[in-house]
C-alpha cells in the first residue's frame, strides 16, 4: 500500500516498532483523514491488499470482543 510505504520511509529509524509507537502513528494519520479520503484509500487497494485489510479488521474486531467478554466474565466472578 502506497500510504504504508510513505509512512515507513518517513519514520524509518525514528521509531522502535513497539505497538505503542505504531498505534500512535496510525491514530495520528487517521485523525487527519475524512471519510471520503479513507474511501479513496480503500479504492486504491488491489484485491490482495483489500482481502488482507478486511481479514485484519475481522481478526482485530473479534479479539476486541473476546477481550470484552473475558473482562465481563472476570468482573462477575
Amino acid at each position: 500500500m502506497k500510504l504504508v510505504d510513505e509512512i515507513f520511509e518517513m519514520y524509518k529509524g525514528k521509531i522502535r516498532g513497539s505497538q505503542e509507537d505504531l498505534d500512535m502513528i496510525a491514530f495520528t494519520i487517521l485523525e487527519q483523514l475524512d471519510h471520503t479520503e479513507l474511501l479513496e484509500m480503500v479504492k486504491e487497494l488491489n484485491e490482495d491488499e483489500l482481502a488482507y485489510f478486511i481479514r485484519l479488521y475481522i481478526v482485530e474486531s473479534l479479539k476486541g470482543r473476546l477481550e470484552l467478554m473475558d473482562d465481563s466474565n472476570t468482573f462477575y466472578h
